[in-house]
């Protein structure tokens, strides 16, 4: 389990995101509405997706994206999977507007639900990847069992890969001076918060050949680093959501 098979029109990768519209994505970070960060950060990633999908004049539909918003319940933002060609071809992504709890773990079984009905097709794609975006503790039932499930759901690629993108202040003991020096979060990093510590459980091994996407980027991220990011900055949330899109491409 590798994680090499390379995203293609005959073999799209697909790209789950949850992204948590609780009201505190209304508070500010680097004098920016948190909701504000992600939409960017997101809408980056897809263009970088585009890119990677264009010859030419020409768009293939390398990868399959869905989005899920969730507060009280889950809002189906592009009702279901669309291709990363549909999308560019409406232009923008939905807006997102922020609301009142964040129930994560009605998003994850939704998740769930849509790689059930999807990985009997994939067997040739790339692993599934699950992005999560959230800035604190869930206010449902918990998590953590629906994405460990969803962490031993596999294609022959490898198990489907579970991503954490935690927009917080009181994750690290330290500030990250330079993210594009940063090793990463791995197994050993001292967490100073118990959600956090939960959302590391929740979170893949950063496959290698992600890793060197990334390193293309100019990051430098450990080779036992975690799929979590600590949104401490905006170029941080902005590296959790290219780091979704590092599938390896030809």
């Amino acid at each position: 389990m590798n994680y090499t098979i390379q995203a293609s029109q005959r073999t799209p990768a697909l790209i789950i995101y949850l992204i948590d519209i609780s009201a505190s994505m209304n508070m500010l970070m680097e004098n920016t509405r948190r909701m504000d960060v992600v939409y960017e950060a997101l809408s980056l990633a897809i263009r970088q997706m585009v890119y990677r999908s264009t010859k030419g004049s020409r768009l293939t539909p390398r990868y399959r994206i869905a989005i899920l918003a969730y507060s009280d319940d889950v809002f189906d933002l592009l009702n279901g999977i669309k291709g990363i060609d549909e999308i560019a071809a409406v232009g923008s992504l939905p807006d997102l507007t922020p609301m009142r709890f964040s129930d994560s773990a009605k998003a994850f079984l939704q998740a769930e639900r849509i790689l059930e009905a999807e990985l009997p097709h994939m067997q040739d794609c790339p692993a599934p990847l699950v992005c999560h975006m959230t800035d604190g503790v869930s206010t449902g039932d918990d998590p953590e069992p629906i994405a460990k499930r969803i962490m031993n759901m596999s294609v022959p690629d490898g198990n489907v890969l579970v991503e954490n993108i935690f927009i917080s202040d009181h994750l690290l003991g330290s500030p990250i001076p330079e993210p594009r020096r940063w090793k990463g979060i791995t197994p050993d990093t001292v967490l100073l918060d118990e959600h956090a510590e939960k959302l590391r459980r929740m979170s893949s091994p950063l496959p290698d050949t992600y890793r060197e996407m990334l390193v293309e980027s100019d990051y430098q991220l450990a080779s036992n680093a975690l799929m979590m990011l600590p949104g401490t900055c905006a170029e941080l949330v902005s590296i959790g959501f290219q780091m979704s899109a590092a599938t390896p491409v030809r």
